[in-house]
C-alpha cells in the first residue's frame, strides 16, 4: 500500500516543468518518475518530493518514450 504522504498531488504535477527545456513533465506509469518528453530524461520521486536536479535525471530512450501511455503508446503490464 501506498503512503497517502509520499503521493505527488496532479495540482503540483501540473505546476512543475523540466529544469532544462522549461517544458511540462508527465508522470510515469508507475507513478515513481517525472519525464521530461524534450530532453529524453526521467526525474526521481523519492518519498512525494521530485528530484528535479539534472544530475538525479537518468537519459531515457525514444523506445521508452513510445511506451508512455500520454505519448499514444499502450502501458506494459
Amino acid at each position: 500500500m501506498t503512503d497517502q504522504r509520499h503521493v505527488l498531488d496532479r495540482h503540483t504535477l501540473e505546476m512543475l516543468v523540466c529544469p532544462l527545456t522549461k517544458t511540462r513533465l508527465l508522470l510515469s506509469p508507475e507513478g515513481n518518475e517525472l519525464i521530461s518528453v524534450a530532453a529524453h530524461l526521467a526525474f526521481p520521486i523519492r518519498q512525494g518530493v521530485p528530484m528535479l536536479a539534472l544530475d538525479e535525471a537518468r537519459q531515457i530512450d525514444l523506445s521508452e518514450l513510445r511506451r508512455l501511455p500520454d505519448l499514444g503508446g499502450s502501458p506494459e503490464r
